[in-house]
């Protein structure tokens, strides 16, 4: 028999979930900028590994990692944003997140930390700049004397870039 405290006790949890997620950004470092990924869509953090390269996809895609079994791609965020390269080393992270039921990948220099920026403290992407970078940028989080750029996953990410490493991999 199902009590009224059974019933209770699974939806409050679930709420409570997402509540804790709510105005929490994982934030990284390319360069001297700083981005942030909103921490619900962050699976995981890695330390770097050797990527098995894909042939014919766009630069900014790397190549794949096997993860516990799992085929996952990974887009270098400096090569997408063409930014000038640099040397991987031992602070180069590799930021797991799930867009759109996938999992993908983002090389970044170094991950810094997990804010809390509420919306009151997130301004729209500025109107300067290429509309395409603007097209990745939700918005600019200030938190204190610092801006942090936040990023849009699922416009990070084209579905059919990683669509290809994919259908690349699986053949």
């Amino acid at each position: 028999m199902t009590s009224n405290a059974d019933l209770l006790s699974t939806a409050p949890q679930e709420q409570e979930t997402e509540d804790t997620q709510a105005g929490k950004f994982l934030t990284f470092r390319l360069g001297n900028e700083v981005y942030g990924l909103e921490i619900g869509v962050v699976t995981e953090i890695i330390r770097w590994q050797d990527i098995t390269p894909v042939p014919d996809v766009v630069e900014y895609i790397k190549g794949i990692i096997n993860l516990r079994g799992k085929v996952i791609p990974v887009m270098d965020v400096r090569c997408r944003f063409a930014m000038p390269t640099r040397e991987y080393d031992q602070r180069t992270c590799i930021i797991v997140m799930n867009v759109d039921s996938a999992s993908v990948g983002l090389i970044v220099d170094t991950v810094a930390e997990v804010v809390d920026i509420a919306d009151s403290q997130i301004e729209p992407p500025p109107s300067v700049g290429q509309a395409s970078s603007r097209a990745v940028i939700k918005g600019v989080g200030k938190t204190g004397d610092e801006v942090r750029i936040l990023l849009d996953p699922s416009r990070l990410v084209f579905d059919e870039d990683i669509g290809a490493v994919l259908d690349a991999s699986a053949a």
